[in-house]
């Protein structure tokens, strides 16, 4: 027999509801701004007319940004930050958290204890770069120039996602660990043939998590690579073309806007930022459907301990 719902419960759900629809159509937004700004015309961009649609449409500024080189090779270093520091980032943060999942480990509260520490009371800005700083010159003595390793390398370590992982370990039968030690498994195996399988959707959530932020990587990068134009991530040039080229930021010449208006008349450098940001998203937005599936499933079984 189908309960009848009852008054408070349907106000509940009318409420619900809408405030997701309100949060929905609040994300959605500023993705449907962006592609209606990139579209638009000049006179729209400078008059604010730009709201939901393009007005006076125009394909410009996407062909501007399809054409230029430099966005592109950028582009590559964002691909070759994310795929190298998610790896390098999620093959460590397993490692440690196999360990620290480990009760035999001897000091094993001590270093979970540290782990958490550095979650409540960050050392800061300074001590970061000064990391980076001697990273730096520690592959500057082995002749690596190229400062995205730095980046890479120096930006590896999130204790949060090492908790979650480690907690998907604890969640693991000890059972099937020790029939796979009498089958003669060693460690290696035990972690890669056991733990890794069966913790498959936290794995997946942390990498989601590590490739966002390599992607969306910015202020590091920036400080790092200052000089270094050809190893920017695409994040980096966009800033610096905003930087340059429109008055977003308050920083550019008046003198850069005005010959930039000048050479390029049929669209706006406001357009182009939107047009690059644009493309900067796509990947994001086609992997993360295929990964959806395992967030909140990979969220709970590492967030939560038995």
């Amino acid at each position: 027999m189908k309960r009848k719902t009852e008054k408070s419960e349907l106000i509940f759900r009318i409420v619900a509801y809408f405030v997701l629809i309100v949060f929905a159509l609040l994300c959605v937004y500023p993705l449907l701004y962006a592609l209606s700004a990139s579209f638009s015309s000049v006179s729209a961009i400078d008059k604010g007319s730009v709201v939901i649609v393009p007005i006076e449409p125009q394909g410009d500024a996407f062909l501007a940004v399809i054409t230029n080189n430099m966005f592109w090779t950028n582009y590559a270093n964002t691909l070759f930050l994310t795929f190298l520091g998610t790896i390098w980032a999620l093959g460590y943060s397993i490692l440690g958290a196999y360990a620290l999942s480990k009760k035999r480990l001897l000091g094993r509260k001590g270093f979970n204890f540290f782990l958490v520490f550095t979650m409540w009371f960050s050392a800061g800005i300074v001590p970061q770069y000064q990391n980076y700083l001697t990273t730096t010159e520690v592959f500057a003595n082995l002749g690596i120039v190229d400062l995205k390793w730095t980046v890479v390398l120096a930006m590896g370590m999130n204790a949060t996602n090492i908790i979650l992982l480690r907690n998907s370990f604890e969640g693991v039968p000890s059972e099937i660990e020790e029939a796979a030690r009498i089958d003669g498994a060693t460690e290696l195996q035990i972690l890669t043939k056991v733990y890794i399988p069966m913790s498959k959707a936290t794995i997946a959530t942390v990498a989601l998590f590590f490739g966002i932020s390599r992607w969306n990587g910015y202020f590091w990068a920036y400080k790092v690579m200052r000089t270094q134009s050809f190893s920017w991530p695409v994040q980096v040039y966009i800033r610096d073309f905003i930087d340059t080229y429109t008055n977003i930021s308050g920083k550019a010449s008046g003198d850069d806007v005005a010959a930039y208006a000048a050479t390029h008349p049929d669209y706006s450098a406001v357009s182009v930022v939107y047009s690059m940001v644009i493309c900067a998203i796509i990947p994001i937005l086609a992997i993360y459907p295929f990964i959806q599936k395992y967030f909140a499933k990979g969220v709970n079984m590492g967030g939560v301990k038995e």
